[in-house]
């Protein structure tokens, strides 16, 4: 009830209209508008001749399309056409043109190309009407006739298959090469432990679902309002597929409700409203089913091999760690699984793998934390495993075995202060309490585990560009095609903003989610902050130094003699910082000046030179309370600490929701999600929220968050990391670890269901 309280107060009222400092707990300024459902997000934009499409979906996973009956379909009062692959609009045929920023190798796949049927639930048509209503019952009676191909979506049945990706996913990093002898080291050492390590495959399922309103003007430019992580991607995919220039096409996403990696890429609803609104010449929008968010990108089904090996005192002596995950026929995903396994723990013989398995499926798609979420989960497990092998506490072996230097390499880190989580984390867990042997401590009927786990996600800053507009009136307003999908990105981007021109927060606007908007990367990788964060930064710097210049000019000036060191911005005003009375209002000097706004612009480029000689990665450590009913094999996560090292945080009420957030999602992953596949139908089967389980509010309990003090000017001149990812890497490893510690039991799988709890 306190949040949506704050949500609904005016943007920056519970901290006043003072100035703004950085890492102070600001309410989000976007809270006012979702709350009281101004918020428009993409199913939500009006047009006058506004036509809906419903997609039909194949119901096989392979095969062709022999013959389609659309006349009952057209029959309905009301439809307006009916697409498929024999009379849409002309798109370009050639594959590169369907790629978009963040497309894996191969080819991507192309809605309504031809009669080729890859997976089970492609699209197959869409029916266009007047109303909703009635595109929905005309899509029910489309009788689509198929010639089924033998299929396979077993990926354990065809691990024979398992080969290295031949074509690499831009940014990707294969494992590298092999570090002493990790075969030979195994071998040799006194205490080693050995398993296999099982993730399911987990659909992201936001709140919002995928959804297009494309709004055609009368001079055939294109308007689209898109679901997505990046508006400029949406342009470019659009612009390339239907061969038009981008003046042609403007996508907006203002508000987006949730995406976690699901919007990285445009999806299939994006082609087909704009392949109606071509053909009709008129403006349409398509949404998604909740059903329909189970036919496209998920997180890839993964099977983990781990070998540690030690000495007696609990020195590492190999890390071996191999990954085979699945793919589509037509592209090859990759994810950095293996990687972290050389990066956490010093060790002098690392041997790492990954290899992923073509099948009848649709491509998986980026996933909160992509890689890490599964793979430094099977690390965790099995240094939790190995530490009961050596009869030794888990934190004291993690610390044993810190790495001051990355391993693989021996290059330093930007920053880590990993350490600093450990010991907070663990004292205000009560770690030191901890018996060692499992089904030690009970509650009632039910088995008390702690455990705990480490977590690491890349520190990443790419290139973006940023506008800045002071007004006369001293409003500030600044501009970037970044994107909010409910990380706080508005508010943080004001922030900074605010803080640098020594202006209240509600004096600022942040404009984002619009692709006429200066360059911004894509929203993923927990990167907004580190990138457009650091061009907001930059433009002002430059809006600053021409006021600077300015303030110098006028006549009488007490700035006339000062250097730019000498003056800060603050309170509306350019002043000494050795006098603080000495100073110019901006309005003033806006008058004085007779400007009725003035812009800068302005280019980050990561300073490569300097990052590459670092490894820049965030840390955390996640300590859990699991309480567990031998006789039913519930499990309640009753207690969690998290503590993280993401570098300065500049808006501690966002960075501590997004951390909290991340964690009940991976309590989620550990006890909840996985979507289960009848592989005689190549088909998922609990494609609903009713049998796709999630964490609900009767699943979570007491969440403390500490974010241990690090600063860090490598990865950012901000000192910022960013937090969205590392938040959810480890949480399951510490509960399955928890789960060990209370009953005895070893669950080498997520989720972690009762009858795996329960199994001898």
């Amino acid at each position: 009830m306190t949040d949506l309280i704050d949500a609904l107060r005016a943007p920056g009222a519970d901290e006043g209209t003072g100035d703004v400092t950085l890492g102070m707990p600001v309410s989000r300024v976007d809270g006012r508008a979702k709350v009281t459902g101004q918020a428009r997000y993409a199913a939500e934009h009006p047009a006058d001749d506004l036509a809906y499409g419903v997609v039909v979906n194949s119901t096989i996973a392979k095969g062709r399309i022999v013959r389609m009956d659309l006349e009952r379909a057209k029959a309905v009062p009301g439809v307006l056409d009916i697409l498929t692959h024999d009379n849409h609009p002309r798109t370009r045929s050639i594959g590169i043109f369907y790629k978009d920023m963040t497309s894996p190798g191969g080819s991507p796949f192309k809605p309504l190309h031809d009669a080729r049927i890859r997976y089970s639930g492609q699209p197959v048509a869409l029916v266009v009407a007047q109303t909703f209503e009635a595109a929905r019952y005309a899509a029910s009676l489309v009788q689509v006739m198929y010639e089924a191909d033998p299929h396979e979506t077993n990926l354990m049945a065809n691990l024979g298959a398992a080969r290295k990706p031949s074509r690499l996913k831009a940014g990707y990093s294969p494992p590298p090469e092999e570090k002493g002898a990790g075969e030979k080291a195994y071998a040799q050492a006194p205490v080693k432990i050995e398993a296999e390590y099982y993730s399911g495959v987990e659909h992201h399922n936001p709140m919002e679902m995928f959804a297009s309103t494309v709004i055609r003007h009368a001079d055939g430019r294109y308007l689209v309002y898109d679901k997505t992580q990046s508006s400029q991607n949406s342009r470019w995919y659009v612009s390339h597929v239907f061969g038009l220039s981008k003046d042609k096409v403007t996508v907006r996403n203002p508000y987006v409700g949730g995406a976690f990696g699901s919007g990285l890429r445009p999806q299939y609803q994006l082609v087909l409203a704009m392949m109606a609104a071509v053909q009709l010449e008129r403006s349409v929008r398509v949404v998604m089913t909740r059903q329909q968010m189970f036919t496209f990108g998920h997180r890839p089904e993964t099977l983990q091999r781990l070998k540690l090996a030690a000495d007696r005192d609990g020195t590492l002596r190999a890390i071996v760690h191999s990954a085979v995950a699945e793919t589509s026929r037509f592209e090859d995903y990759v994810e950095v699984v293996v990687n972290w396994s050389g990066q956490l723990y010093a060790c002098d013989n690392i041997k790492l793998a990954y290899q992923v398995v073509p099948l009848d499926r649709y491509s998986p798609i980026d996933m909160r934390a992509p890689g890490a979420a599964h793979g430094v989960h099977a690390l965790e497990v099995a240094m939790d495993e190995l530490s009961y092998e050596l009869g030794m506490d888990p934190l004291a072996l993690r610390l044993k075995n810190y790495a001051e230097r990355n391993p693989m390499d021996d290059m330093p880190y930007s920053t880590k202060a990993l350490r600093a989580c450990y010991l907070q984390g663990a004292e205000r867990f009560g770690w030191a309490a901890r018996p060692q042997a499992p089904r030690t401590i009970r509650d009632g009927n039910e088995l008390v585990g702690w455990g705990m786990a480490t977590g690491t996600w890349d520190a990443m800053q790419m290139f973006a560009r940023a506008s800045a507009v002071l007004h006369a009136d001293g409003r500030l307003v600044v501009s970037s095609a970044a994107t909010d999908i409910g990380t706080g990105t508005y508010t943080v981007m004001g922030m900074i903003a605010a803080a640098a021109m020594g202006l209240p927060l509600e004096r600022v606007t942040f404009q984002l989610g619009d692709s006429t908007l200066p360059v911004a990367p894509i929203e993923g990788g927990s990167s907004h902050v580190t990138t457009v964060g650091s061009a907001v930064q930059g433009v002002c710097e430059k809006l600053q130094r021409r006021l600077f210049r300015m303030a110098r000019a006028w006549p009488d000036s007490p700035l006339a003699k000062a250097r730019f060191g000498d003056v800060e911005f603050a309170e509306q005003r350019i002043r000494l910082r050795a006098s603080p009375e000495k100073g110019v209002a901006l309005t003033a000097l806006m008058a004085a000046g007779d400007k009725q706004r003035i812009e800068e612009k302005y280019l980050l480029l990561p300073s490569a030179l300097k990052q590459r000689k670092y490894v820049r990665a965030t840390h955390s450590a996640v300590f859990c309370e699991v309480k567990v009913d031998e006789a039913l094999g519930t499990v309640r996560v009753t207690r969690v600490v998290s503590a993280i090292a993401a570098g300065r945080i500049l808006s501690a009420k966002t960075a501590r929701s997004q951390v909290t957030g991340a964690v009940v999602w991976g309590i989620s992953q550990a006890l909840h999600e996985e979507t289960h596949s009848d592989h005689r139908l190549g088909r998922f089967m609990n494609h609903n929220l009713a049998e796709y389980h999630v964490a609900v509010n009767a699943d979570i309990h007491d969440i403390d968050v500490i974010f241990a003090q690090e600063d860090d000017r490598v990865v950012s001149e901000l000192g910022a990391k960013g937090v969205g990812e590392i938040g959810i890497v480890g949480v399951a490893a510490a509960v399955s670890n928890a789960i060990f510690h209370a009953t005895g039991r070893r669950v080498r799988s997520t989720p972690m269901t009762p009858d795996k709890v329960m199994a001898p």
